[in-house]
């Protein structure tokens, strides 16, 4: 993890300095964040990853970049939620490289392919878009999420598109 200072700029005698905060990950994958810093609050201006973030690093996204910052900001801000993190964070902050997926761990060959059915199956029934239920669900783009949902039609999990003739 890296941290380095991009800009700083007083206004009424307060600093606000703006920080780039890059998470690098052994499989190749990274997070690169702007953050913003000034007396009263952290703020994140803008976010890139490699894979892309689910929903669910991006909740957590504060608490992998909270520490570093305060550290390199000085001691003796206060952090607005000082508390230890977990899951992929805490392997991060313990000095480790903290194991990390974009997406959540989805079963592969026929169970991965029945659970995109179910998914498909159970938003038809909602009313709701199939295929963006597949892809809140497995965290995938749309042209992968629909290449997912092809493959569950061949593997006779769905039923066809178009009536053979």
């Amino acid at each position: 993890m890296s941290v380095r200072p991009a800009w700083e700029v007083r206004e009424d005698g307060e600093p606000t300095s703006w920080y780039t905060v890059r998470l690098t990950f052994p499989d190749e994958a990274f997070v690169e964040v702007l953050a913003v810093v000034s007396a009263r609050s952290v703020s994140v201006e803008d976010v890139r990853a490699r894979p892309a973030l689910s929903l669910d690093d991006l909740t957590v996204l504060a608490e992998w970049i909270e520490e570093p910052l305060v550290e390199r900001c000085g001691g003796g801000r206060e952090s607005p939620s000082v508390k230890e993190p977990d899951g992929p964070a805490a392997g991060i902050a313990a000095g480790g490289s903290g194991a990390r997926r974009a997406r959540p761990v989805r079963p592969r060959g026929i169970e991965g392919r029945r659970l995109v059915a179910e998914e498909y199956r159970a938003a038809q029934a909602r009313g709701a878009d199939p295929v963006l239920a597949v892809m809140r669900t497995t965290g995938h783009s749309r042209r992968r999420s629909l290449s997912m949902i092809a493959q569950a039609r061949d593997a006779g999990f769905l039923t066809p598109r178009h009536a053979r003739r």
